[in-house]
C-alpha cells in the first residue's frame, strides 16, 4: 500500500491498481497469464435470494448484458421506461468487461413497456414479475462466476495445490481493483473531498467515492493481518461475523467452540468499514490494537473523521471468504474456474491467489 512518507500528511499517492501489492495468503502466485481477454472469459450469474413474489408496483427485469456497465443499463431503462434514475434498482454492479446476468427493478405500476427495442447483441432484458418494492444493493444469495484464465504459463501442478487450500482455508477477502475506479479515480476524488478541494458530488457518485475510501481502509487493514499470518484466524477482541447470517459476535480465546467454529468456515474474523462508532460491535484488545495501528496512519484518521461527520455509519466485513462450489479445469493453456461468492466478494480475490497479470 503506498505510504505518505514525505509528501503531505493529508496526501497519498495512488498506484494505477491499488490492488496489485496486496499480500497474498497462499504464496506467491504460481502462473502469468490473462484475464478478461474477451467478455465471455468473465461470466457472472446473480443468484437471487427467492423468487418473484409476482405483486407489486416494481417491475421485476432479467437483464444479461456483455461489455455494458450496470449504472448506465440503469439509465438506459430509466430512459426507456419514461422514469427517473432513481426508479430503477438493482442487487449489485457488475463488471463491465464480462457477460453477465442481473435483475433490475423499475417501478411501473400498472404500465406495460415494451422491452424488446431495447436488445441487440449485448443487451437481452426478460421480464421476470413484480415486487412490492425496489430492488436494494446486495439482494441477492450470491453470485456464480465461470472465469477463463488465457495464455497461462507456470506450474500447473503449483496452481491445483493453491486452489485446494483456497477451497479448504478460504482466500482474503480483498475488495477488487474495480472498487477504485480506473487508475484510482474513485480514490484521487475522495481524497480531494476529504481535503475539501472538492466540495459537492452527485448521490451515485458520493455513494462510490466514498465507498472506495471505505473499501481502501478495509483492504489496508486486511492486508496487515495476511502478513501477521492471522486474518483466518481470531484475535482476542475480535468481533465474528456469521458466513450465512452476518450477525456480530464478540470472541474470547476460552470459547472454544467458538474457535473450532471460526476454523471450519461458520463463523468469520471481521475489519472495519469506517464511520460512526456505536453503530456495530467494536474489536477489543488485540483485535482492536491491530486496527488502530493500521489506522492511525495519516490521512486516515483525517478520512474516517470526515466519513463520521457524514453520517456514515461503521461496519464490519468479513476479513475472509470461502468459495462455494470451486471446482476448475484445464483446457492446454486455459485454465476454468467455477465458484460462487457470497453478496460483495471479489472473484479477482480469488484469481489473484492463482495469477499474476502479463502475456505468456
Amino acid at each position: 500500500m503506498p505510504e505518505s512518507g514525505g509528501i503531505p500528511s493529508a496526501t497519498l499517492v495512488f498506484a494505477e491498481d491499488v490492488t496489485s501489492d496486496l499480500p497474498r495468503a497462499h504464496g506467491g502466485a504460481p502462473l502469468r497469464g490473462r484475464l478478461k481477454a474477451e467478455p465471455e472469459d468473465f461470466q457472472v450469474e446473480e443468484i437471487p435470494p427467492d423468487d418473484p413474489e409476482d405483486e407489486g408496483e416494481h417491475l421485476l427485469l432479467g437483464v444479461r448484458k456483455r461489455g455494458l456497465d450496470s449504472l448506465e443499463v440503469a439509465r438506459r431503462l430509466a430512459r426507456h421506461a419514461g422514469v427517473p434514475r432513481r426508479a430503477v434498482g438493482l442487487a449489485g454492479l457488475k463488471d463491465r468487461h464480462a457477460l453477465t446476468w442481473q435483475r433490475f427493478s423499475v417501478h411501473l405500476p400498472g404500465n406495460e413497456v415494451d422491452w424488446t427495442v431495447l436488445g441487440d447483441d449485448n443487451l437481452c432484458i426478460s421480464v421476470l414479475g413484480r415486487c412490492r418494492r425496489k430492488l436494494r444493493r446486495g439482494e441477492l444469495a450470491g453470485n456464480r462466476f465461470t472465469l477463463r484464465l488465457r495464455a497461462i504459463v507456470g506450474d500447473h501442478e503449483a496452481a491445483d495445490a493453491v486452489l485446494t487450500t483456497c477451497r479448504r482455508r478460504g482466500i482474503p477477502n480483498y475488495f477488487g481493483a474495480q472498487r477504485f475506479g480506473r487508475g484510482a479515480s474513485n480514490l484521487i476524488r475522495a481524497q480531494a473531498l476529504f481535503n475539501r478541494r472538492l466540495r459537492r458530488l452527485p448521490p451515485e457518485q458520493l455513494r462510490m467515492v466514498t465507498s472506495a475510501a471505505r473499501s481502501y481502509l478495509f483492504n489496508t487493514v486486511l492486508a496487515k493481518r495476511v502478513q501477521a499470518g492471522d486474518w483466518d484466524r481470531a484475535l482476542p477482541g475480535e468481533v465474528l461475523l456469521h458466513a450465512v447470517e452476518g450477525r456480530a459476535l464478540p470472541f474470547s480465546p476460552e470459547a472454544d467452540e467458538l474457535e473450532a467454529a471460526v476454523a471450519c468456515g461458520e463463523w468469520h474474523p471481521s475489519g472495519p468499514l469506517s464511520g460512526r462508532t456505536g453503530h456495530c460491535l467494536a474489536p477489543r484488545v488485540e483485535a482492536a490494537e491491530c486496527e488502530v495501528a493500521v489506522l492511525a496512519r495519516p490521512p486516515f484518521p483525517q478520512w474516517i473523521e470526515w466519513l463520521a461527520g457524514h453520517g456514515f455509519d461503521a461496519l464490519r466485513r468479513a476479513l475472509r471468504v470461502l468459495p462455494e462450489d470451486l471446482d476448475w479445469h484445464w483446457e492446454q493453456d486455459t485454465l476454468v474456474l467455477r465458484f460462487v461468492l457470497p453478496p460483495g466478494s471479489y472473484a479477482t480475490a480469488l484469481v489473484r491467489e492463482l495469477m499474476v497479470p502479463g502475456p505468456a
